[in-house]
Order: structure tokens, then sequence, then C-alpha cells
């Protein structure tokens, strides 16, 4: 995938929601912008990749405690450069999971979500934003999940305690899609 395939999806991707709308336009202007636009070095910032992670039946979302924000956040990550923003969310769920890629089905290969929120300065980087594309998958949630160093905990959530854990505008959003997702979309 090329920047040409992320602003395809990002060209089909609907939402009803005002604000993901504008977090389109953002994204879709900054990857216009920014060749380098997937480089986590690119300090304006940089396009992310995740996965919101539910079980077969809809009514759980596995969460993870960040160890380094301290929050609980569906799995994802940087893209390193690679510019297959959905490879990079299902390798990221893959990697913070710590389970085998084989236990993670993408629900659709289009976007699920879009959302641009503000990293704050650390001694890492200067504050910078995360252009973060979201996808759905699936997961069994009768399995084991080791987890993996970066995050204090992993957690099935039910879905109607999911703004519990995280209370972001967007979770919110990511919550209501999963209330009325049909297959077929």
């Amino acid at each position: 995938m090329h920047r040409k395939e992320l602003l395809q999806l990002l060209d089909r991707h609907q939402t009803r929601f005002m604000d993901e709308t504008a977090n389109v336009k953002r994204t879709r202007a900054f990857v216009e912008a920014h060749g380098d636009c997937f480089d986590r070095s690119l300090w304006p910032g940089h396009v992310t990749g995740s996965a919101w992670v539910v079980n077969p039946a809809r009514d759980h979302v596995l969460l993870l405690h960040h160890g380094k924000h301290g929050q609980w956040f569906q799995p994802g990550g940087h893209a390193d450069g690679d510019a297959d923003i959905l490879r990079v969310s299902l390798r990221e769920t893959s990697e913070e999971t710590g389970l085998d890629p084989s236990h993670v089905r993408l629900v659709s290969g289009a976007i699920f979500d879009v959302d641009v929120h503000t990293i704050p300065a650390s001694i890492r980087g200067p504050q910078h934003q995360h252009y973060d594309i979201r996808f759905l998958v699936e997961m069994d949630d009768d399995i084991p999940i080791p987890g993996s160093d970066e995050s204090n905990d992993i957690q099935w959530v039910p879905l109607h305690a999911v703004t519990r854990f995280n209370n972001n505008l967007s979770t919110y959003r990511m919550v209501e899609k999963t209330r009325h997702f049909r297959p077929w979309d």
C-alpha cells in the first residue's frame, strides 16, 4: 500500500459522526502534504494504525492498559514507514496481544474509524499528532491472551462498560458503531 491506497480508503470511508468527518478531512490533507506520513520521525505527526477488537458475539471489546500512557486503548501503533496501514493494524494487534496472527480475523478491509489525537511531549519527542486509521477485527474471547511488555493489563470489556475504561469521544464512536454494525456495510 502506498499513500494512494490510504487516500482511496479515506475516500470510501463514510461516517455519520461530524467530528470523524473532520478527522477524515484533516488526515487526507496531512497524507497528501507529507510523502513520509508513515514515518514516526515526522514530528508534526504521522499515520498510525489500530484495531477495534471485538469478540464474535460483538458484546465485548479487547482493551489494553497502555504502559507508556497509563490509559486503556485498543491495540495499535506506529507504521514505522510501512504504507500498508491495514497490515500495520493487524501486526500491532498480534504483537500487543501476544497472539499468533491466525487468531486475529479481519472483519472488513474498509476503515472502521479515523481519529486525530495529540500525543504530549515526552522524552521520546515533541508534542505531535497521530492520524490513527482503525480497522474492525474479531478475536475469540475464550482463548488466553498473554499480552506484551507494552501493556500493564489486557481485558475483554463488556461493550456497555467500555466508556468506563476510556471515555474519549473516539471510543464512544467505536462503541456506537459496534452496536449498529451490519456485516454487509
